[in-house]
C-alpha cells in the first residue's frame, strides 16, 4: 500500500521507481572475479545495520576469516590507490579507536568524530579523483572542503538516527554533543519521553542549524568536479542530505519513529542530477523548505526557541547562494516551482479522471 499511495499521491515518480528498481536489480549482480565478487558481497553485507560487530559471529566473521580475498584485491590495485587507501584507513583507525573511550561532548569533538568516520573518506576519494587523473591535480590537496562534504553527510545521518542509534543494544551509541543537548535536557535519553517534546525539538533544530554551515562549503567542492560520473556520486548523497534535514527540521518523529524522504522522490532524484543546475535548484528547494518551517518553529517554540532566527538566515543564505549559481532571483525560483505544483496537480486530476472513465467502461462492458 505504501508505494501505490505514493503513486496515486505522486504520479510523476512512478517512472522513476521504476527505473530504479531495475538499476537496483542490476546492481546486485556480482563481479566473475571470486575475489571482487566476495568484496562487494561483503560490503554489501557489513554495511548494513542489522549486521552488528560482535566477535564470534556474523558477517564479520567470516570477512576477518576470509580477509585473504580483501588482500588480494588491495595488492591489485595501482600502487598510487594503494597509497591513498592504506594512509586513510589509518588515520580513520586512529581517529575512531579515540572516540571509543571518549564521548562526545563539544561541537568541536562532535566535528573531529564526523571527520574521523566520513570526513576522511572525502579526503581519500578527492586524492583518487586527483590520482586517477579523471579530476585536476589540485583536488589531492583539498582537505578542507572534502572533509565538509563528508561532516555534511555524517551529521545528517546522526541527527536522523536518533531513535535507532539510542536504542542500539547492548549500549546506545550516541554522537549527539553535550554542548548543543545539554542546553535543553540533562540526559539524552531525556528527549524520548513525550512531556519533553517541545525541549527535544529544539535541540533537533539545533543540531540542523550546526549541519547547514558546512552546505555552503559543499556546493563550493561540487563545482569544482568535471567527471560526470564522479559529479553524481558527490552529487546524489549532498541532495538526499539538504532534503533529509528539511524533513527532520522541527519534526518531533525523529524522536519516536523513522524520518525519511518517499522512495519516488529519492528516485526523481536519482536520475535528475547530472549537472550543477540540478544540484543548485534542489538544494534552494529545501533551502527553501526550511526558511518556511522556521516561522513555525518560531511560533511553536517560544519563548525559546533559541537558534530559530540562526537557521532562517542560514537557509536564507544557502537559498542566495543557489540563486545566483542559478544567474536568478530566490523570488523567482519560488514561483516557477509554484507553477510547476499547480501544473502537476492538473495532471494528476486527469490522469484520475481518465482512470475512473476507463474502470466504469470495463465494468459497463
Amino acid at each position: 500500500m505504501g508505494i501505490l499511495r505514493t503513486i496515486v499521491d505522486q504520479p510523476e515518480e512512478f517512472s522513476p521507481l521504476v527505473q530504479m528498481a531495475w538499476a537496483a536489480h542490476k546492481a546486485k549482480r556480482l563481479p566473475k572475479d571470486p575475489n571482487l565478487a566476495f568484496c562487494y558481497d561483503m560490503l554489501n553485507r557489513v554495511s548494513r545495520r542489522q549486521f552488528k560487530y560482535q566477535c564470534g559471529y556474523g558477517a564479520y566473521v567470516r570477512l576477518m576469516n576470509q580477509y585473504p580475498r580483501v588482500t588480494d584485491v588491495f595488492l591489485s590495485l595501482n600502487p598510487k590507490y594503494q597509497q591513498v587507501i592504506a594512509d586513510i584507513t589509518r588515520r580513520m583507525g586512529d581517529g575512531m579507536a579515540k572516540y571509543i573511550q571518549q564521548e562526545v561532548t563539544t561541537i568541536s569533538d562532535y566535528d573531529e568524530y564526523c571527520q574521523f568516520v566520513a570526513g576522511l573518506v572525502g579526503v581519500g576519494l578527492s586524492q583518487l579523483f586527483a590520482s586517477s587523473g579523471l579530476e585536476t591535480a589540485d583536488f589531492a590537496n583539498m582537505e578542507e572542503l572534502s572533509n565538509h562534504m563528508g561532516l555534511f553527510l555524517q551529521k545528517t545521518n546522526i541527527i536522523r538516527d536518533f531513535l535507532e542509534d539510542i536504542e542500539e543494544e547492548p549500549a546506545p551509541r550516541m554522537f549527539w554533543p553535550k554542548e548543543i543537548w545539554g542546553l535543553y535536557a540533562d540526559s539524552l535519553s531525556d528527549f524520548k519521553e513525550p512531556r519533553n517534546a517541545k525541549q527535544a525539538v529544539q535541540c533537533l533544530n539545533h543540531m540542523v542549524t550546526d549541519a547547514l554551515r558546512h552546505a555552503p562549503m559543499c556546493l563550493k567542492y561540487m563545482e569544482k568536479v568535471r567527471n560526470e560520473q564522479n559529479f553524481r556520486f558527490c552529487a546524489i548523497p549532498q541532495v538526499m542530505a539538504v532534503g533529509t534535514l528539511a524533513l527532520c527540521f522541527n519534526n518531533h518523529k525523529v524522536f519516536t519513529g523513522v524520518v525519511k524522504m518517499r522512495r519516488g522522490q529519492v528516485a526523481t532524484f536519482m536520475l535528475q542530477v547530472r549537472t550543477m543546475k540540478d544540484v543548485y535548484q534542489i538544494f534552494h528547494q529545501f533551502a527553501t523548505t526550511i526558511s518556511l518551517k522556521c516561522e513555525a518553529a518560531d511560533r511553536e517554540l517560544k519563548p525559546s526557541g533559541l537558534n530559530v532566527s540562526e537557521t532562517w538566515q542560514a537557509s536564507c543564505n544557502l537559498q542566495e547562494l543557489c540563486a545566483q549559481g542559478l544567474g536568478r532571483s530566490t523570488a523567482d525560483l519560488i514561483k516557477s516551482r509554484q507553477s510547476q505544483a499547480v501544473l502537476a496537480g492538473r495532471l494528476m486530476f486527469v490522469m484520475v479522471a481518465l482512470l475512473i472513465l476507463i474502470v466504469a467502461y470495463l465494468l459497463k462492458s
